[in-house]
């Protein structure tokens, strides 16, 4: 592996190494890792963070000048691209929908289920999830266990610059449709977002379940439940509303998640 991380670091301060051979290999080595979870572009530490590994996400976009362009059929469908499309879901043990597309070098877990969507290269779905209808996973995303991606979803991806974090959604999260969270915006654990909430990593977070507001930026604290918001913001043309997303609640810790999930949109009144 301290092989590998050499030869792409030095590949990407010299991109002339691209035409050698060696190099070619550890890129494609790196993407086929990826490709069958062997490594991530990020993953989580046992003191909750989470590691970025650079290096992968410099394979990931070293892999795209060294593949030539071909034309992908899926008939009655034509593609026409540079990278291919993931194969062998019986054998993964995942349900692929149609008209779903996985790309090669994004890792589908056992078990996850894939509606009519988009899954792209260095991204990472764990087992038990579902990405609905018309949801979109980013370059190098990762998203947990056991995690609700609803219809129209739209979760950011990040390529460059390569210190840049990806966009994370942690295990038994909900994302409710239409919602959108991009720029490395991090979801943590059990977390709930009703529909239409827009994250970025300037967005303001606004705890409001108690008596004094608390702002949180680029992450969304464990088992929170969230809702759209907005608040008045003064510009020289005037006072206007800008967006935001309100923590209203949090979800109650409980065994049995998907029941939890239940009273917390009763609860709460979350639209999904």
């Amino acid at each position: 592996m301290q092989t590998l991380e050499q030869i792409i670091d030095q590949a990407w301060e010299d991109r002339s190494m691209l035409q050698q051979k060696q190099t070619q290999e550890a890129v494609n080595q790196v993407v086929a890792m990826l490709d069958v979870g062997e490594l991530r572009v990020a993953e989580p530490t046992d003191d909750g963070t989470w590691q970025v590994n650079d290096w992968v996400k410099k394979a990931v976009i070293l892999y795209f000048p060294i593949q030539k362009m071909e034309t992908i059929e899926v008939p009655p469908f034509e593609f026409h691209d540079k990278i291919p499309l993931k194969k062998n879901f019986a054998i993964r043990g995942v349900r692929v929908v149609p008209h779903a597309i996985a790309r090669y070098g994004s890792y589908l877990e056992r078990g996850v289920i894939l509606m009519p969507s988009y899954v792209n290269i260095g991204a990472w779905v764990g087992s038990g999830s579902m990405v609905d209808t018309w949801a979109t996973v980013g370059s190098c995303a990762q998203i947990g266990r056991n995690v609700h991606l609803s219809g129209g979803v739209g979760i950011g991806g990040v390529l460059e610059p390569p210190q840049a974090a990806p966009t994370i959604i942690e295990d038994n999260c909900f994302i409710g449709s239409r919602s959108i969270v991009v720029e490395g915006v991090r979801i943590e654990k059990e977390a709930v977002l009703g529909a239409n909430v827009v994250l970025t990593k300037s967005t303001h977070i606004i705890d409001v379940s108690s008596s004094e507001p608390v702002i949180h930026k680029g992450r969304v604290p464990a088992r929170s439940v969230v809702i759209p918001g907005t608040y008045p913001k003064k510009f020289p043309a005037g006072e206007y509303q800008v967006a935001c997303a309100l923590i209203i609640g949090k979800r109650s810790e409980s065994t049995d998640k998907k029941v939890s999930l239940n009273e917390a949109l009763r609860e709460y009144g979350v639209a999904v």
